[in-house]
């Protein structure tokens, strides 16, 4: 049985929430930052609206988190390993938000260099992780 759209719109409201507290942002404060207005922030929090791809692209950018994460708990994208990890990250206690923010840029960074490692020399990036 697929899973209930309700629910992935509850999670991804949650979710925002707690980046936009982990942050110390106001709802008015990430709004602003994000573009959409107070009380559609509101509502995608509270579970009430499904944001457009384009809306989330805006909100991650202003908690300055990946727009796939986002895409994951929205259920456009299928979950990845690199979203655990990231989310991992975020859930430190230990660690401040700066800390947070340098290690998962250094994280993305790795996963980018891959990409355009596999593209150039497909062959020979596998043979260096073996």
């Amino acid at each position: 049985m697929p899973p209930d759209p309700r629910h992935a719109v509850a999670d991804l409201g949650e979710y925002i929430r707690e980046q936009r507290r982990q942050a110390e942002l106001s709802v008015r404060r990430l709004a602003d930052l994000a573009g959409v207005s107070n009380p559609y922030l509101s509502q995608i929090e509270r579970g009430l609206k499904r944001p457009s791809a384009e809306i989330l692209q805006q909100i991650a950018r202003a908690l300055e988190v990946s727009a796939e994460s986002l895409y994951v708990r929205a259920g456009i994208l299928d979950e990845e390993p690199e979203a655990d990890l990231i989310a991992a990250i975020r859930a430190q206690d230990d660690l401040t938000h700066d800390q947070k923010q340098v290690l998962i840029q250094v994280y993305e960074s790795f996963l980018a260099q891959n990409e355009i490692w596999q593209r150039v020399a497909p062959v020979t990036c596998r043979d260096a992780r073996e």
